[in-house]
């Protein structure tokens, strides 16, 4: 099995670079996908995220180590497994992030990287549902659209929002540099009754093409080298080993997860560590699976009266009103993602832009990422610290490729990040008690009012945070000793290797990654095809 280009992992980034290298009919890419195809209809129906943040044969099944940041908690850590990877089970939120994100990129001497350089990008990708909009690309493959319809609980907490000082902003994705406080709606990758995963967006039409091949099912092993330049890659299918060849490059394209720890599986990264886990060194990257982030979000919940919250939608004759809503209008709640409002929000005296994230959802539910509404009626609240200083790291246990890695994004390792997850729950909390909310209020659930000083909410959240999904950074672009690519994305002192995914990110954009993670895939591509054409 041979191709120009052999691209492992068909998720968010793998799937745009698949679609973009075939553009030229001349080039042939072979994506190789550990999980099987997209068919399972929860994946097209938005709603159905909820169902597959557990789902055993879509994700990883993955667990982060247990950590005093965490109160000693393994922490449920889902990753799609599935032909468009995570976006293939997220919450479908499409967000930028703020463009100082990419210019500190930049700054750290990452050429080509800043919000300038970028947003061509992201407008490549999109292709905006809503009114014409200067923030919005138009023509891309991949859909994004305004939240179907509003609930009455949502516009609540906007006119809250407003009652303590932070202002409405029509689009989220028009974010100038300086922006101060602001609340919105969130846009989502959907179009019409249908979310528009990566592989909807962007695989299934290349798939068309005679010079794709697509391999579902098969777990690389390693990257194989010649020297110091990098050929192929190994991987089993059905029981078999099996080898695919590659003429130009192999593109590592399997997640802050799966990226770094298919390197060390390769003998490339901290020699002690590979040496540790029976690896042979054959390549010294000090950096591969350090640096790693994620976002940390905690909550506050309430239970509400006069108010339809999703909770009571979500059961008997009301979800049988919601499924005939869906299926003749597509809209109603099988059209909502993980959340339909976002605030931008700045706690800490330090920081010079907002640096707290603060979703909303007019529903309450149980603890832990999968999320499982309440039986009561209820609201929810989450925040995460928007450029957290913990870092952590993504570590292979063995030399053995099916045992999952060691993870641990070390939550709360930082003091500042801890003084940002207290001022964020009392946000929330002043949220909750404006007037237009309070209304709604019956009484605070999670954490409760007993949960008052400063050391009860931090050791609330150690005890009640979970992941945001937003794993990144395990393979940091940059120059300095610990970086694991260069800002055209190759592998540090390795001739025919890159890695372009989200693991990439010198520091986690502030917020949602799944539109960053598309638009380094595009911007890969584009250095693909630009080396290619200069040869």
């Amino acid at each position: 099995m041979e191709a120009d280009y052999i691209v492992v992992g068909a998720g968010s980034a793998g799937c745009v670079l698949a679609a973009r290298l075939t553009e030229d009919p001349s080039v042939r890419v072979i994506l190789i996908e550990a999980g099987g195809r997209d068919t399972n209809p929860l994946i097209h129906i938005p709603a159905g995220y909820m169902k597959l943040l557990d789902h055993r044969k879509l994700t990883w099944g993955y667990k982060t180590e247990p950590d005093p940041g965490t109160n000693g908690r393994a922490i449920a850590y889902p990753r799609g497994r599935v032909l468009g990877g995570s976006s293939s089970i997220n919450g479908m939120i499409y967000i930028r992030s703020q463009p100082e994100d990419f210019d500190y990129w930049s700054q750290l001497g990452n050429r080509g990287w800043s919000w300038d350089d970028v947003r061509p990008f992201f407008d490549k990708a999109e292709h905006w549902n809503g009114p014409e909009a200067a923030a919005h690309g138009k023509g891309g493959p991949l859909q994004t659209s305004e939240i179907a319809d509003m609930p009455p609980l949502c516009q609540a907490a906007i006119d809250a929002a407003g009652q303590i000082g932070v202002p409405f902003r029509a689009d989220l994705n028009d974010l100038p540099h300086g922006l101060g406080d602001h609340i919105g709606w969130i846009q989502q990758t959907r179009r019409g009754r249908r979310r528009f995963s990566a592989a909807v967006s962007y695989l299934h039409p290349a798939a068309k093409r005679p010079n794709l091949h697509v391999v579902t099912d098969a777990l690389v092993h390693r990257v194989l080298l010649d020297g110091k330049k990098a050929v192929g890659v190994e991987f089993a299918r059905a029981g078999r080993i099996e080898r695919a060849t590659a003429r130009r490059e192999v593109i590592l394209s399997a997640g802050a997860i799966g990226s770094p720890h298919i390197l060390q599986l390769s003998g490339i990264g901290d020699p002690e560590h590979l040496q540790r886990v029976g690896i042979a060194p054959l390549h010294t990257l000090k950096g591969v699976g350090r640096n790693f982030q994620d976002h940390f979000i905690v909550r506050v919940a309430a239970r509400v009266k006069d108010a339809r919250s999703l909770n009571e939608r979500s059961r008997g004759l009301g979800l049988m009103g919601e499924v005939l809503r869906y299926v003749l209008t597509g809209k109603g709640m099988l059209t909502y993602g993980a959340s339909l409002l976002a605030a931008s929000v700045k706690v800490l005296p330090e920081s010079g832009t907002p640096d707290i994230q603060a979703m909303f959802a007019p529903g309450s539910y149980g603890p832990g990422p999968v999320r499982e509404l309440d039986t009561a009626p209820g609201m929810t609240g989450g925040i995460w610290q928007m450029r957290p200083e913990s870092r952590g790291y993504v570590e292979a246990r063995s030399n053995r490729p099916g045992d999952a890695p060691h993870i641990n994004p070390r939550y709360l390792d930082d003091e500042r990040d801890r003084r940002a997850a207290i001022g964020g729950l009392r946000f929330l909390r002043r949220l909750f008690a404006a007037p237009a909310l309070a209304r709604f209020v019956v009484a605070e659930t999670e954490p409760g009012a007993a949960v008052e000083s400063d050391e009860a909410l931090l050791a609330y959240a150690r005890q009640a945070g979970t992941t945001v999904f937003h794993a990144s950074c395990s393979c940091r672009m940059g120059s300095d000793p610990m970086a694991v690519v260069d800002d055209n994305l190759r592998v540090h002192g390795l001739a025919g290797l890159r890695v372009i995914d989200a693991s990439v990110m010198p520091a986690v954009t502030s917020t949602n990654t799944n539109a960053p993670t598309i638009m380094i895939a595009e911007k890969g591509a584009f250095l693909l095809r630009s080396r290619a054409n200069a040869a």
